[in-house]
Protein backbone atom coordinates (compact mmCIF):
# COMPACT_ATOMS: atom_id res chain seq x y z
CA UNK A 1 0.00 0.00 0.00
CA UNK A 2 1.16 3.45 -1.04
CA UNK A 3 -0.24 5.49 2.14
CA UNK A 4 0.60 4.42 5.75
CA UNK A 5 -2.57 1.83 6.45
CA UNK A 6 -4.82 2.72 8.79
CA UNK A 7 -8.45 0.56 10.28
CA UNK A 8 -11.72 2.34 10.72
CA UNK A 9 -12.89 1.93 14.83
CA UNK A 10 -16.00 3.12 16.37
CA UNK A 11 -16.06 2.28 19.74
CA UNK A 12 -18.57 1.21 22.53
CA UNK A 13 -20.71 4.03 23.44
CA UNK A 14 -20.03 6.14 20.21
CA UNK A 15 -22.96 8.46 20.06
CA UNK A 16 -23.21 7.73 16.41
CA UNK A 17 -24.93 4.20 17.33
CA UNK A 18 -24.97 2.09 14.34
CA UNK A 19 -28.68 1.10 13.71
CA UNK A 20 -27.78 -2.83 12.52
CA UNK A 21 -24.82 -3.23 14.72
CA UNK A 22 -26.19 -1.98 18.06
CA UNK A 23 -23.80 -0.38 20.72
CA UNK A 24 -20.92 -2.97 20.09
CA UNK A 25 -17.40 -1.87 19.05
CA UNK A 26 -16.53 -2.26 14.80
CA UNK A 27 -14.15 -2.03 12.14
CA UNK A 28 -13.88 -0.81 8.84
CA UNK A 29 -11.20 -2.40 6.80
CA UNK A 30 -9.22 -0.92 3.76
CA UNK A 31 -10.93 -2.31 0.17
CA UNK A 32 -7.77 -3.69 -0.47
CA UNK A 33 -8.61 -6.24 1.66
CA UNK A 34 -11.71 -7.77 -0.45
CA UNK A 35 -10.80 -10.44 -2.19
CA UNK A 36 -11.58 -10.99 -5.91
CA UNK A 37 -13.11 -14.44 -5.32
CA UNK A 38 -15.98 -12.86 -4.25
CA UNK A 39 -18.82 -12.05 -7.04
CA UNK A 40 -20.35 -9.01 -5.33
CA UNK A 41 -16.95 -6.76 -5.48
CA UNK A 42 -17.56 -5.70 -8.91
CA UNK A 43 -21.68 -5.40 -8.16
CA UNK A 44 -23.78 -6.05 -5.12
CA UNK A 45 -21.83 -4.83 -2.28
CA UNK A 46 -23.88 -3.38 -0.12
CA UNK A 47 -21.09 -1.34 1.26
CA UNK A 48 -20.81 0.15 -1.76
CA UNK A 49 -23.46 3.25 -0.90
CA UNK A 50 -24.44 6.16 1.07
CA UNK A 51 -22.59 7.01 4.14
CA UNK A 52 -20.55 3.63 4.70
CA UNK A 53 -19.04 4.16 1.34
CA UNK A 54 -18.05 6.84 1.89
CA UNK A 55 -16.30 6.60 5.26
CA UNK A 56 -14.63 3.11 3.70
CA UNK A 57 -13.53 5.33 0.56
CA UNK A 58 -11.85 7.88 3.26
CA UNK A 59 -10.45 4.44 5.21
CA UNK A 60 -9.20 2.95 2.30
CA UNK A 61 -7.14 6.30 0.60
CA UNK A 62 -5.82 6.07 4.17
CA UNK A 63 -7.49 9.31 5.06
CA UNK A 64 -9.43 8.41 8.12
CA UNK A 65 -8.76 5.61 10.88
CA UNK A 66 -6.14 4.41 13.68
CA UNK A 67 -2.90 2.60 12.71
CA UNK A 68 -3.40 -1.28 13.33
CA UNK A 69 -1.07 -1.01 16.78
CA UNK A 70 -4.05 0.94 18.13
CA UNK A 71 -6.42 -1.01 16.65
CA UNK A 72 -5.07 -3.70 17.96
CA UNK A 73 -4.70 -2.08 21.46
CA UNK A 74 -8.50 -0.96 21.68
CA UNK A 75 -8.92 -4.57 21.11
CA UNK A 76 -7.38 -5.68 23.81
CA UNK A 77 -8.55 -2.92 26.16
CA UNK A 78 -12.51 -4.20 25.96
CA UNK A 79 -14.36 -5.73 28.77
CA UNK A 80 -13.84 -9.59 28.92
CA UNK A 81 -17.03 -10.84 27.36
CA UNK A 82 -17.58 -8.12 24.92
CA UNK A 83 -18.78 -8.91 21.44
CA UNK A 84 -17.41 -6.80 18.02
CA UNK A 85 -17.45 -7.31 14.60
CA UNK A 86 -14.61 -6.92 13.03
CA UNK A 87 -15.50 -4.71 9.27
CA UNK A 88 -18.66 -3.70 8.78
CA UNK A 89 -16.84 -3.47 5.22
CA UNK A 90 -13.45 -4.90 3.87
CA UNK A 91 -12.19 -8.28 4.99
CA UNK A 92 -9.96 -10.45 6.73
CA UNK A 93 -6.11 -8.53 6.46
CA UNK A 94 -4.48 -9.22 3.38
CA UNK A 95 -4.25 -7.87 0.09
CA UNK A 96 -7.12 -9.81 -2.45
CA UNK A 97 -7.44 -13.64 -2.27
CA UNK A 98 -4.42 -13.63 -0.09
CA UNK A 99 -4.57 -13.40 4.14
CA UNK A 100 -2.01 -11.96 6.39
CA UNK A 101 -1.60 -14.39 8.82
CA UNK A 102 0.58 -12.44 10.82
CA UNK A 103 -1.81 -10.10 10.90
CA UNK A 104 -4.42 -12.31 11.66
CA UNK A 105 -2.74 -14.27 14.40
CA UNK A 106 -2.15 -10.36 15.93
CA UNK A 107 -6.08 -10.23 15.87
CA UNK A 108 -6.53 -13.47 17.48
CA UNK A 109 -3.74 -12.42 20.38
CA UNK A 110 -5.75 -9.07 20.59
CA UNK A 111 -9.18 -10.96 20.72
CA UNK A 112 -7.91 -12.96 24.00
CA UNK A 113 -11.43 -13.22 26.32
CA UNK A 114 -13.45 -11.33 24.19
CA UNK A 115 -16.24 -12.37 21.44
CA UNK A 116 -15.26 -10.51 18.73
CA UNK A 117 -16.52 -12.11 14.90
CA UNK A 118 -16.28 -11.22 11.22
CA UNK A 119 -17.12 -12.51 7.81
CA UNK A 120 -14.59 -13.33 5.07
CA UNK A 121 -14.78 -14.08 1.37
CA UNK A 122 -11.22 -14.97 0.94
CA UNK A 123 -10.92 -17.99 -0.65
CA UNK A 124 -10.76 -21.51 1.46
CA UNK A 125 -9.57 -23.24 -1.79
CA UNK A 126 -6.04 -22.21 -0.48
CA UNK A 127 -4.69 -24.35 2.06
CA UNK A 128 -2.65 -21.32 3.36
CA UNK A 129 -6.33 -19.18 4.04
CA UNK A 130 -8.42 -22.58 5.16
CA UNK A 131 -5.65 -23.64 8.09
CA UNK A 132 -5.45 -19.37 9.38
CA UNK A 133 -9.32 -19.27 9.62
CA UNK A 134 -9.49 -22.74 11.39
CA UNK A 135 -7.29 -21.53 13.82
CA UNK A 136 -8.70 -18.13 14.14
CA UNK A 137 -12.23 -20.15 14.95
CA UNK A 138 -10.74 -22.17 17.37
CA UNK A 139 -9.01 -19.69 19.35
CA UNK A 140 -11.73 -17.63 20.20
CA UNK A 141 -12.33 -15.37 16.96
CA UNK A 142 -15.18 -16.80 15.18
CA UNK A 143 -15.04 -15.90 11.25
CA UNK A 144 -18.00 -16.72 9.33
CA UNK A 145 -17.60 -18.43 5.85
CA UNK A 146 -19.66 -16.19 3.54
CA UNK A 147 -21.10 -18.46 0.91
CA UNK A 148 -23.08 -16.56 -2.13
CA UNK A 149 -26.14 -19.77 -2.36
CA UNK A 150 -27.32 -22.98 -0.80
CA UNK A 151 -24.81 -25.06 -2.47
CA UNK A 152 -21.80 -23.27 -1.59
CA UNK A 153 -23.01 -23.18 1.95
CA UNK A 154 -23.24 -26.84 2.13
CA UNK A 155 -19.38 -26.90 0.57
CA UNK A 156 -17.97 -24.57 2.92
CA UNK A 157 -19.96 -26.21 6.07
CA UNK A 158 -18.76 -30.00 5.51
CA UNK A 159 -15.72 -28.37 5.92
CA UNK A 160 -16.32 -28.31 9.20
CA UNK A 161 -13.81 -25.16 10.33
CA UNK A 162 -16.05 -22.31 11.00
CA UNK A 163 -19.62 -21.50 10.88
CA UNK A 164 -20.99 -20.38 8.02
CA UNK A 165 -23.29 -17.35 6.95
CA UNK A 166 -25.11 -17.39 3.18
CA UNK A 167 -26.94 -14.64 0.86
CA UNK A 168 -30.13 -15.43 0.07
CA UNK A 169 -33.04 -14.21 -2.13
CA UNK A 170 -35.53 -11.97 -1.55
CA UNK A 171 -38.49 -13.39 -0.19
CA UNK A 172 -36.79 -16.39 1.18
CA UNK A 173 -38.39 -18.00 4.10
CA UNK A 174 -37.23 -17.40 7.49
CA UNK A 175 -36.48 -20.87 8.21
CA UNK A 176 -35.45 -23.03 5.21
CA UNK A 177 -33.04 -25.99 4.19
CA UNK A 178 -30.00 -26.43 2.27
CA UNK A 179 -29.77 -29.47 -0.56
CA UNK A 180 -27.88 -31.27 1.67
CA UNK A 181 -30.10 -30.59 4.47
CA UNK A 182 -28.18 -28.03 6.57
CA UNK A 183 -30.89 -25.79 8.89
CA UNK A 184 -30.33 -22.17 7.23
CA UNK A 185 -32.09 -19.28 9.52
CA UNK A 186 -32.48 -15.96 8.13
CA UNK A 187 -30.72 -13.23 10.63
CA UNK A 188 -33.33 -12.02 12.61
CA UNK A 189 -32.34 -8.54 12.82
CA UNK A 190 -33.86 -8.81 9.02
CA UNK A 191 -37.31 -8.97 10.27
CA UNK A 192 -37.38 -8.31 14.40
CA UNK A 193 -37.59 -4.80 15.40
CA UNK A 194 -35.15 -3.23 17.93
CA UNK A 195 -32.39 -6.27 17.09
CA UNK A 196 -29.10 -5.30 16.38
CA UNK A 197 -25.80 -7.28 16.29
CA UNK A 198 -25.19 -6.40 19.72
CA UNK A 199 -28.13 -7.62 21.44
CA UNK A 200 -28.61 -11.00 18.68
CA UNK A 201 -24.74 -12.40 18.70
CA UNK A 202 -26.17 -15.73 16.76
CA UNK A 203 -22.90 -14.63 14.38
CA UNK A 204 -20.71 -14.63 17.55
CA UNK A 205 -21.25 -18.23 17.95
CA UNK A 206 -18.30 -19.69 16.92
CA UNK A 207 -19.64 -23.88 17.51
CA UNK A 208 -22.65 -22.81 15.77
CA UNK A 209 -24.23 -25.30 13.69
CA UNK A 210 -27.32 -23.82 12.03
CA UNK A 211 -26.35 -21.20 8.92
CA UNK A 212 -27.20 -17.70 9.14
CA UNK A 213 -28.99 -16.56 6.41
CA UNK A 214 -28.80 -12.62 4.56
CA UNK A 215 -31.73 -11.85 2.61
CA UNK A 216 -30.40 -9.08 -0.53
CA UNK A 217 -30.46 -6.10 0.57
CA UNK A 218 -28.89 -2.78 -0.29
CA UNK A 219 -29.26 -0.36 -3.40
CA UNK A 220 -28.27 -3.58 -5.68
CA UNK A 221 -30.69 -6.27 -4.29
CA UNK A 222 -32.14 -7.29 -6.57
CA UNK A 223 -29.18 -7.82 -8.76
CA UNK A 224 -27.68 -9.79 -6.10
CA UNK A 225 -31.16 -11.75 -5.59
CA UNK A 226 -30.68 -12.83 -8.85
CA UNK A 227 -27.14 -13.83 -9.00
CA UNK A 228 -27.69 -15.57 -5.54
CA UNK A 229 -30.49 -17.53 -6.72
CA UNK A 230 -28.95 -19.11 -10.37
Amino acid sequence: MKHKELIGFKPINARDRNEKLGNIPYTTSSAETCPSACPLKAKGCYAKQGPLYWHWRKVTEGKRGITWQAFLDNIKALPDGQVWRHNQAGDLPGVDNDIDTHKLDEIVKANTGKRGFTYTHKPVSSAKNRKAIARANHLGFTINLSADNLREADTLKALNITPVAVVLPLGTEKKISTPAGNTVILCPAQYKENLTCGNCKLCAIRDRKVIIGFEAHGASKKHVSNLVGE
